[in-house]
């Protein structure tokens, strides 16, 4: 495992918290997730065999406060699905520059989503794992800076988060890179009611042609071959080269412990490139009876959009190329806009027990239903232990 000058920075500076007996805060959770379908069909990375890697995990939290204004913190995952490889998800400085103010500085989780904060933690919630559609984002964690504010107005706790860096995600088998990554949330509760809003862009560039994945191979050569064949313009237009993504996002949760009920809508977009604008939006409610909360969740995903750079594909058949040449180029152009056409959603029923404190036991049924493509519909059932220390 590779430490990077940030996070021996962060070392150094938890290490002099214990040279300085400072307290040293050790703090831990795991997922044990096990899981079937029903056919040989995937669903959500899991088939006919049980499978107990897949959603698993393993991980530790370490802060310490430097100074009464200066703490750093760091996070190891051990994922399942990576072999339970470990590595640093977190590793930052917190800056208090007054009780309502912080600076971040490091690598952290960007504040996307109603449960960003605690997306690996199973047990803040009543799910075995947050629904895919809005939460299965490539760009989690960001490297760079945040600046927070909290306050209290008229019945109202607010919080506002500002932050600017670069991520590092992978799409198709490729890195997803995003550069001059900036975002703006704000959030208001009160003892019941929740609000949130988001709204991120960045510069996005994503590789091809270096992709591990068989399809965005196939995609990032066949760029290659409309630019070899003397359709620069086309070939530039498809690839995702220093491109604009935008990420909006609005969420609402009403609980008053009894029972709940709220959603999550997102957007994602990347303009001038191959990729459609994607829609994913989930409705969830529950109840809470003693220890027990069961809860039932739809999801929808939606990825569709026009065929884009229709006048630069038609100037493959003025080319004098080989008509084969041209199907295959033109193919590759209008293919890859296809491609990417996703139409989904999700139905789940989940049950919660609060088995003692700090541990809870889960079972859920999903059923995936694909109006694209029906052949790709499957039930999965699944059953967790998620734990807190």
């Amino acid at each position: 495992m590779k430490l990077n000058k940030l996070t021996l920075a962060l070392l150094s500076a938890v290490s002099f918290a214990g040279a300085s007996h400072a307290e040293i805060d050790i703090n831990g959770f795991g997922n044990v997730v096990g899981g079937i379908t029903s056919s040989d069909d995937q669903v959500l990375g899991f088939n006919d065999t049980i499978d107990f890697s897949n959603d698993s995990l393993f991980a530790l939290q370490v802060s310490s406060d430097i100074s009464d204004k200066l703490s750093a913190t760091a996070q190891i995952i051990s994922r399942g699905e990576d072999d339970f490889d470990a590595s640093f998800e977190w590793a930052y400085i917190t800056y208090n520059i007054s009780p309502s103010v912080t600076f971040n500085a490091g690598r952290f989780r960007l504040p996307l989503f109603a449960y960003s904060s605690s997306l690996d933690v199973g047990y803040t919630y009543h799910w075995i794992t947050a629904p895919s559609v809005v939460y299965d984002v490539p760009f989690n964690n960001l490297d760079g800076v945040k600046l927070g504010k909290t306050g209290y107005v008229s019945g109202w706790d607010y919080s506002l988060d500002i932050a600017f860096g670069t991520f590092k995600g992978e799409t198709l088998g490729a890195d997803n890179n995003g550069d001059n990554t900036s975002l703006v949330s704000g959030q208001i509760s009160n003892d019941s009611l929740t609000l949130r809003a988001v709204y991120g862009r960045a510069t996005t560039t994503l590789d091809l042609t270096k992709s591990s994945d068989d399809v965005g191979l196939a995609l990032g050569l066949g760029f290659e071959s409309i630019e070899a064949a003397g359709f620069a313009g086309l070939a530039d237009s498809l690839r995702v080269e220093d491109d604009t993504g935008e990420f909006v996002g609005v969420s609402a949760m009403y609980d008053n412990y009894d029972f709940f009920v709220g959603g999550e809508y997102t957007e994602v977009s990347v303009d001038n490139n191959f990729s459609n604008d994607d829609e994913a939006f989930y409705i969830t409610a529950g109840a809470r009876f003693g220890k027990w909360t069961p809860s039932l969740t739809y999801e929808k995903f939606e990825s569709s959009g026009d065929i884009k750079f229709m006048d630069d594909i038609a100037q493959l058949s003025n080319s004098g190329l080989p008509a084969e040449t041209i199907a295959s180029l033109s193919g590759v152009a209008i293919g890859s806009q296809l491609a990417q056409e996703s139409d989904y959603d999700i139905i789940t029923a989940a049950l919660r027990y609060d088995l003692d404190a700090g541990i809870a036991v889960k079972f859920d049924v999903q059923r995936l239903s694909d109006n694209v493509d029906d052949t790709q519909d499957g039930t999965l059932a699944r059953m967790a232990l998620n734990f807190v220390f």
